[in-house]
C-alpha cells in the first residue's frame, strides 16, 4: 500500500465503485497482515515510499514466495534480497512476473517508483570481487526509481582508473563506494567528489581483512569529509539510503 493506492481507494469509494464492506476490509489490514510467524508491514510504503523488502535467508522457499506475493498484490511491486541461484530456481514459478539480478542476488517484480530526479547514482567498486554487493545496491536503486552509473574496478591499486572515470560521477547527488581488501576507495572518492559518499565494506579480501572488518574500520576512520559507512556487504542498505537522498 502507498499514498497513490490510498487516493485510488478513496476515489473508488466516492465514485461508488467500492462498497463499504470491501473498503473496511482493505483498510483494516493496512497496518500489517498477521500470518502468525510473519507480520507483513503493508504500511511501510506509506511511511517510507517503498514497500517492505523481503530478506530471503532463514525463510522456507515457499514462505518467501508467499510473503513476496502478498506484498506485490497490495503494493504492485516487491524486492527480495539475497536470493541464491538455488533458491531462485525453487521459487521463480511461484512469483509474479519479475527480473532476477543474478550477480546481486535480487528479485524485483512490478513497476519501479516514478523517478523524481534525472540524476543517476554512481556505484563504484574497488575490484570485480565487490560487484555482487554493488549490484545489490544497483538493483535496489533501479527499483526505487533511480538511474545507476556503474563504475567498476577502479580501486586504489590503480587510482588513475578512478580519476579517469570521474566524468561519470559529476552531477550526481550521492555516490556509493563499494570495496573490500583495505577499503581505501571510499576515502579517495570522498576526497575527490563533492557529493556525500556512502561507503560499503565488503568481505572480499585475504585473512587480515577479517571478513570485511578491515575495510569497515578503514572507512569508519576516513579523514575525507562527507563519508558515511554501511554494514559489511550491505549493498541493500546503501542503495536504499542513496535512493532516499536522490529522490528528495
Amino acid at each position: 500500500m502507498n499514498s497513490e493506492k490510498i487516493k485510488e481507494l478513496v476515489e473508488k469509494i466516492k465514485g461508488g465503485l467500492l462498497d463499504t464492506e470491501a473498503a473496511v476490509s482493505l483498510i483494516s489490514s493496512l497496518p500489517y497482515e498477521d500470518l502468525g510467524d510473519v507480520k507483513i508491514d503493508h504500511h511501510r510504503g506509506i511511511r517510507k515510499g517503498f514497500p517492505e523488502v523481503v530478506y530471503a535467508p532463514g525463510k522456507e522457499p515457499a514462505r518467501t514466495a508467499e510473503i513476496a506475493r502478498k506484498i506485490f498484490d497490495r503494493s504492485g511491486r516487491v524486492l527480495i534480497t539475497r536470493v541464491s541461484q538455488e533458491l531462485y530456481e525453487e521459487i521463480s514459478s511461484l512469483l509474479p512476473p519479475h527480473l532476477y539480478n543474478r550477480k546481486g542476488r535480487v528479485v524485483s517484480a512490478g513497476t519501479p517508483l516514478e523517478p523524481r530526479a534525472d540524476k543517476p547514482v554512481p556505484v563504484l567498486t574497488g575490484g570485480t570481487a565487490d560487484i555482487p554487493v554493488a549490484e545489490e545496491a544497483a538493483a535496489v536503486l533501479e527499483m526505487m526509481g533511480c538511474g545507476v552509473t556503474r563504475v567498476y574496478d577502479v580501486g586504489v591499486a590503480g587510482v588513475h582508473r578512478l580519476i579517469g572515470s570521474l566524468e561519470g560521477v559529476k552531477g550526481s547527488r550521492v555516490v556509493i563506494a563499494v570495496a573490500g581488501m583495505d577499503g581505501a576507495l571510499a576515502s579517495v572518492a570522498g576526497g575527490l567528489c563533492r557529493q556525500p559518499v556512502i561507503a560499503v565494506p565488503t568481505s572480499a579480501g585475504y585473512g587480515a581483512s577479517f571478513g570485511g572488518v578491515g575495510p569497515l574500520l578503514t572507512m569508519l576512520s576516513s579523514c575525507a569529509p562527507g563519508v558515511v559507512v554501511s554494514n559489511i556487504d550491505n549493498g541493500f542498505g546503501a542503495g536504499y539510503t542513496a535512493a532516499l537522498i536522490n529522490r528528495q
